[in-house]
């Protein structure tokens, strides 16, 4: 059996979609059910529209006050570059991408160095007939997150007296991360994209599944007790969700 912390599948409550007024935009709303959703959820989604998850036992109804009473936090959404980043299908110089939390441009190194790019510290090399850098530079990023995150796991399972047989680093579009129940954890290398705060959040998710695998009050409050401050990195990923698309 496998745990995941991922975006579930979705199931529309009905083939109905819904309009919101936002400032001087009009947001198409996705109600979804979800059985083992703990409360109403809204996420911006990379083509603009928005999705409200309706937790068990939860009505329609109640999930519309919530999003009307979410408007602001909607319309800084769509504001963010976040949201606009998520919907650029190529990255080209100047373009802004997310690492460890921050946007950095993408930038030429200089005329004694015409086959680099940079962004950040990080720097990569290209052959000059690249129109579109994004495949390089994920290709980059992921690298980096199986070096750096196979370390992390290692440390903060040490540090709690956990123990992990086997660590991969993923390309994976519907989840942060997974652990089975034969001790391997498994993690999206867009880890590396988010901030330090955020990425051992998942881990230490993972990791209390070892102890605990299922979603019940006990394992959260094992993910408590591992990383005091989950609330807030669950509030990152909810609002950075474009990332997994």
């Amino acid at each position: 059996m496998q745990f995941d912390f991922r975006f579930d599948p979705e199931r529309p409550v009905s083939p109905d979609e819904n309009w919101l007024s936002v400032g001087a935009q009009r947001v198409r709303l996705h109600f979804v059910r979800h059985r083992r959703a703990r409360r109403y959820i809204l996420r911006l989604r990379p083509d603009g529209s928005a999705r409200v998850t309706i937790p068990r036992g939860g009505s329609t109804a109640e999930a519309s006050r919530f999003v009307h009473k979410n408007i602001p936090w909607l319309q800084q959404q769509l504001l963010r570059p976040a949201a606009q980043a998520a919907r650029s299908l190529s990255w080209q110089i100047g373009t802004k991408i997310l690492f460890r939390g921050e946007y950095a441009p993408l930038e030429t190194v200089g005329n004694d160095a015409p086959g680099l790019i940079r962004f950040a510290t990080e720097t990569v090399r290209i052959s000059g007939a690249e129109t579109d850098f994004r495949p390089l530079v994920e290709r980059h990023l992921w690298r980096l997150a199986a070096r750096e995150l196979h370390a992390r796991v290692l440390e903060l399972a040490a540090l709690h007296q956990i123990r992990v047989q086997r660590v991969t680093v993923r390309n994976q579009r519907s989840r942060w991360g997974s652990c089975s129940r034969r001790g391997t954890i498994s993690l999206n290398w867009r880890l590396v994209q988010t901030p330090e705060f955020v990425r051992d959040y998942i881990v230490l998710h993972e990791l209390a599944h070892l102890r605990e695998m299922n979603h019940s009050p006990r394992f959260w409050r094992e993910v408590a007790r591992l990383c005091p401050n989950f609330a807030e990195a669950e509030k990152w990923l909810k609002a950075n969700a474009g990332l997994l698309r």
